[in-house]
Parts: structure tokens; C-alpha cells; sequence
């Protein structure tokens, strides 16, 4: 079975710092991890889900959202079939469902939710005042 396991969601108050964490299950798909580009999404509440960064497959290429950068930063480990999102001085506003995604594309930008292969189950966090 193929999957994308995200952990690490929790509570935190403004200002602090998550780190989430997506790894790769499935006999065939963590030997093929490094064919897929990767990418974290959110969606809160009421709102559609928004790409909030991705990673080429190598590591070596980055994209953020505007809402995150500067404050997020995304990872991978290919040996260990795991992308990582370290998520620092966070704010009320990045309160939503996190989900881990895997692709084909590096046009985050413009990529639909729905042109994303494989997505994960989702992990909630919530900042508080």
C-alpha cells in the first residue's frame, strides 16, 4: 500500500516553532521516493487548500507561498523516503490541516491541488494567542 504519513501537528502558541514531518510507506513507492517532487499544502477552516512550499527531487530547489517565507523552510531526506516543513515564529493564521503531497511538477505556483499524485492523510495545527 502506498501511502504519505504525516506527523508532528500539534498546539502551540504564537510565536513558537512545529516541525511536521511526511514519510514515505509502501514497499514500491519508498524505492521511487526520489522520482517525486514534493510538496506541503494547508487548508483551514472555511478556505480552500493553498500550497504552502515545495522541493524539487534532489532538495536543491525550493518554493514558498508569500505568507510563509522567511518563516518556513522545506526539506527531504531521500535516503530516509522523508520530506520535512520546520515551521517557525508561527502565527494564528497558519492554523489549518497540513498535508503532504507528491507530484511530478515543479510549477507550484500554478499546479491545481488535483495534479498532485499521491496526498496524505493530514495533520492539524493550531496556534493559539
Amino acid at each position: 500500500q502506498v501511502q504519505l504519513v504525516e506527523s508532528g501537528g500539534g498546539l502551540v502558541q504564537a510565536g513558537g516553532s512545529l516541525r511536521l514531518s511526511c514519510a514515505a510507506s509502501g514497499r514500491i513507492f519508498s524505492s521511487i521516493f526520489t522520482s517525486y517532487v514534493m510538496a506541503w499544502f494547508r487548508q483551514a477552516p472555511g478556505k480552500e487548500r493553498e500550497i504552502v512550499a515545495g522541493i524539487n527531487r534532489s532538495g536543491s530547489t525550493t518554493y514558498y507561498a508569500d505568507s510563509v517565507k522567511g518563516r518556513f523552510t522545506i526539506s527531504r531526506d531521500n535516503a530516509k523516503n522523508t520530506v520535512y516543513l520546520q515551521m517557525n515564529s508561527l502565527k494564528r493564521e497558519d492554523t489549518a490541516v497540513y498535508y503532504c503531497v507528491a507530484g511530478q511538477s515543479t510549477a507550484w505556483r500554478t499546479l491545481k491541488p488535483y495534479e498532485y499524485d499521491l496526498w496524505g492523510q493530514g495533520t492539524q495545527v493550531t496556534v493559539s494567542s
